[in-house]
């Protein structure tokens, strides 16, 4: 299987969950922190996800604290921190590391390959990059950090 939901990850409380069960829905795919100049994007993903999830959408978020240390908090903290400030709703999965290098996760392993993510590859620029996987799980867009999701909504129901 060549696609981004082929991958096994933990969830935010620990427990492993297979990238698959999304499969059919239309995925977007965020690396999140909670210290950035980016993190009010938490408000814009959340109502995105609730005013889409009936149509099939759900967003991923999978924090990583590889720029400027801007997640250092347990899964827990941060867990605590989207529920409270944002009242995040959409999955949230363990601290990943999404940089190239030894310790990269095999999904963005994958989102940043030329080999295998041609066109949408190359490196990870900053919190809040974002991956849009289609209802037939492959990656059919790929956001700047400072793309809002407000801008994203706009072109969101073409994929839905």
């Amino acid at each position: 299987m060549n696609e981004p939901l082929q991958f096994k990850v933990k969830n935010i409380d620990g427990e492993e969950v297979d990238l698959s069960t999304y499969k059919g829905k239309t995925v977007l795919i965020v690396n999140v922190a909670s210290k950035c100049g980016l993190t009010p994007q938490y408000k814009g993903l959340e109502n995105l996800y609730e005013k889409y999830q009936d149509k099939g959408f759900v967003i991923l978020g999978f924090p990583s604290n590889d720029f400027l240390w801007q997640e250092p908090g347990s899964d827990q903290e941060i867990k605590q921190f989207c529920e409270l400030n944002y009242k995040v709703k959409f999955p949230l999965f363990s601290k990943i590391k999404v940089k190239k290098g030894k310790d990269q996760a095999e999904l963005y392993k994958y989102l940043t390959s030329p080999e295998t993510n041609p066109g949408f590859d190359g490196d990870i620029e900053w919190n809040f990059q974002k991956f849009l996987v289609n209802k037939e799980g492959k990656v059919v867009k790929r956001y700047s950090p400072r793309t809002t999701p407000e801008e994203i909504e706009k072109e969101l129901p073409n994929y839905l």
